[in-house]
């Protein structure tokens, strides 16, 4: 039966999985067709790649291509100067003349004219510039004449080769942006909103327990690497943010997404038990850490901007990595299925970063290829990578929940009463032993027997015997549970123990205690609850316990023959009921 209930949850699972993928293979192009539907109109620019004359600090080159021109990459204090005749006509009517920005103080002439300056302010105090697109309103009367536009580089190996400058429809340039890099726009946005989403949920959810921290990383690991979505492929910039500050987010975020994912990796390392892994995690954990505040300290202080510590941080986060790989790895050996989704996850996202920086590579120092013209691929790698960590984070939050339920279950199995759901005689000695250890008085013991339980049992049979002993434990626990603890000492013995010592408290809970049980007496048939009680306080005996528990219980056996003796005078006398 167990394996078959397994069975169809697998099947459904298997549903679920194989409903979301079709949805996704079926709306995702119709949607993407959505977006694109008016590209073809909108795209529409002047290209202005050809025939320009270029100078590199003191190196001419005449005639280049945009496309193909390539130099040593430029440091800061460095000087571009390119020129070129601009067309005697073009079509765009209204233009906008797009500029591609890395790391440089701009100035844009025409005909000797500066109609556009950008970041010399910031270069003269020695603050980052930023990098990104810039937009200059070009009227039509600039047709045939000279377009100038000098970069005064702010930092070291800025770039290596210019970026295509073109002329759109005013209107169009940034719906150009955003259609031309939907894909990023789509998935920072996705990693973005679900991490923050995530973050918030989980920051309850650690109040109450420690295990979802492991969720909070992925969260802000989310967050990060939807930030840097956004900033790497300017689609931020339709909210008008300035160049210094997009560039700044883009390397925070970039510099801050591998801390969640060491912290995340935590647990794995700890599991391995492994003092020689848990020293290099530590090394790389501090290491780590002291590299992104200096790396801040430096910023801030102007001594070296977040740009220039990219390769320093780069080399770090491929440490990372591959510590993370080996950790996973060696984990394999434990045949979870958690660490198989997050190793493959995690291989996922190293073949599109792979992808990503090689098509980043081919295109700034060599001729892009079209194989490579694929843009965001390293964002389905983080993507799939997300879902991987958040599965395993699943995967393993339900396995230890399982694990957490079973053990609840065995521990209330052990102090529980299978008949009466009330506590056990071994739940009562603990909590009197705890009692005894305290050396508290404030507290009264109540022992009660059940009279008659052998007479139904042998009159009416065992099954009214058990109805009997739990309808008993009923009144009890209504009576006596919200003071104390209530407990089956066995067969027809019971032990309330009150966390109060005040005689009068005592009295009306024993008076409510009798009402209960005319109560319920009323809704049985047949048998009829009698119970015998003992009662006695910890200020009776000090802090023997032992004395006052003997006491309570000499005391309910007196009164059981009381009631033993009244029976039987009611019976002689004909009034017994």
């Amino acid at each position: 039966m167990k394996r078959t209930m397994l069975s169809r949850k697998n099947i459904l699972k298997a549903a679920w999985i194989l409903f979301a993928v079709t949805s996704l293979v079926i709306w995702v192009p119709k949607i993407d067709e959505m977006v694109t539907n008016d590209y073809e109109q909108i795209k529409n620019y002047v290209a202005l790649d050809d025939s320009w004359n270029v100078i590199v600090n003191d190196k001419s080159f005449e005639n280049v291509s945009l496309g193909t021109f390539q130099f040593p990459a430029v440091n800061k204090g460095d000087r571009i100067v390119m020129e070129r005749t601009l067309p005697e006509q073009w079509e765009v009517m209204q233009a906008s003349l797009r500029i591609s920005i890395r790391h440089s103080a701009t100035r844009v002439y025409i005909d000797d004219e500066l109609i556009y300056e950008y970041g010399f302010d910031r270069l003269e105090k020695s603050k980052t510039v930023g990098s990104g697109y810039r937009f200059i309103n070009f009227p039509s009367e600039y047709r045939g004449r000279t377009l100038k536009i000098q970069f005064y580089i702010s930092e070291n190996r800025a770039f290596t080769k210019l970026d295509p400058i073109r002329l759109y429809e005013w209107e169009n340039a940034y719906r150009v942006i955003m259609t031309e890099n939907r894909l990023p726009l789509f998935f920072g946005s996705f990693l973005f909103v679900f991490g923050l989403a995530v973050c918030a949920l989980t920051m309850f959810a650690l109040v109450f327990s420690r295990k979802y921290i492991r969720l909070l990383c992925v969260a802000d690991f989310s967050i990060c690497m939807g930030l840097w979505t956004l900033c790497y492929y300017r689609v931020i910039m339709i909210y008008s943010i300035p160049l210094y500050f997009m560039s700044l987010i883009e390397y925070i975020a970039l510099y801050v997404a591998p801390l969640p994912l060491i912290i995340y990796i935590y647990d794995d390392v700890k599991n391995l038990g492994r003092r020689v892994f848990l020293i290099l995690y530590r090394v790389l954990l501090i290491t780590y850490i002291a590299a992104l505040l200096a790396a801040v300290a430096l910023h801030a202080q102007d001594i070296v901007h977040l740009a220039a510590m990219l390769p320093y941080m780069v080399t770090l986060m491929v440490i990372c990595l591959f510590f993370f790989l080996v950790v996973i790895l060696v984990s394999l050996k434990s045949n979870r299925t958690a660490n198989r989704i997050y190793l493959a996850g995690m291989l996922i996202l190293v073949c599109c970063l792979a992808y990503d920086l090689i098509g980043y590579g081919s295109g700034r120092y060599y001729a892009r290829t079209s194989l490579l013209d694929a843009k965001g691929v390293s964002l389905l790698g983080v993507m799939a990578f997300i879902f991987s960590l958040s599965f395993s984070f699943y995967l393993e939050l339900t396995q230890k929940l399982l694990k957490e339920t079973e053990r609840n279950s065995l521990i209330k199995s052990a102090y529980t009463d299978e008949l009466t759901q009330l506590n056990n005689r071994r739940c009562c000695m603990e909590y009197i032993s705890r009692l005894r250890e305290k050396k508290n008085c404030d507290y009264t013991i109540l022992c009660f027997d059940l009279n008659n339980l052998k007479t139904i049992n042998d009159t009416c049979g065992h099954a009214k015997g058990d109805l009997l002993i739990r309808s008993a434990a009923v009144v009890l626990s209504e009576t006596f549970s919200q003071h104390g603890i209530v407990a089956r000492m066995g067969g027809d013995e019971f032990i309330a123990i009150l966390d109060t010592a005040d005689a009068g408290r005592v009295e009306t809970m024993l008076g409510q205690f009798w009402e209960n049980i005319e109560k319920k007496n009323k809704e049985l048939e047949d048998i009829r609850i009698s119970i015998a009680c003992g009662c006695a306080s910890g200020r009776e005996s000090g802090e023997d316990i032992e004395k006052v528990y003997q006491l309570a219980d000499n005391r309910m056996y007196e009164h059981k023959k009381q009631m033993k003796q009244e029976a039987r005078r009611h019976y002689e006398d004909g009034s017994f009921l």
